[in-house]
């Protein structure tokens, strides 16, 4: 099905539900899921990824877990939409609780090999960067922080 908006008018709204999102999260504070997931090609090195909304930071891919979806899903069906990303074999690294714009958040660590090459959607995902875990591209966000060191430590 073709895209219902174009690219620009898709960022813009992507970056008006990024502000909003932040503000109601902050009053009330609801329990949130997510997943990231730690896409490393065969040299070793990490994908990196810049959204289309919030600060300019690099970041892992990843995103929400629907009502009636397991974690492993919310992965595979995230990469498939935002890098057209089909995996393969998944490893759950592990779970990391957080405080995510004031509201509780468990996120759900995943590692995949790719030897494929991600595309990014163009609407969410604008801009992508491989490089080894102990040197990110900067500046790489508090939680992608967080979670290569989660990665590095198991």
């Amino acid at each position: 099905m073709p895209p219902l908006l174009p690219r620009s008018l898709h960022r813009l709204a992507l970056r008006i539900a990024h502000r909003v999102r932040h503000v109601w999260r902050k009053v009330a504070k609801p329990q949130l899921r997510g997943v990231s997931v730690i896409l490393r090609d065969p040299q070793g090195r990490v994908l990196f990824v810049r959204h289309a909304y919030g600060p300019p930071n690099w970041s892992l891919p990843g995103g929400g877990i629907g009502r009636r979806e397991a974690p492993e899903q919310a992965a595979r069906r995230e990469m498939k939409e935002e890098l057209g990303l089909t995996l393969g074999a998944v490893t759950a690294l592990g779970t990391i609780d957080e405080t995510i714009s004031a509201s509780p958040h468990s996120a759900y660590l995943f590692l995949a090999e790719i030897d494929q090459a991600p595309v990014p959607d163009g609407r969410e995902i604008v801009e992508l960067r491989f490089a080894m875990p102990t040197d990110p591209p900067q500046p790489v966000s508090r939680l992608a922080q967080r979670r290569i060191a989660f990665l590095l430590r198991s």
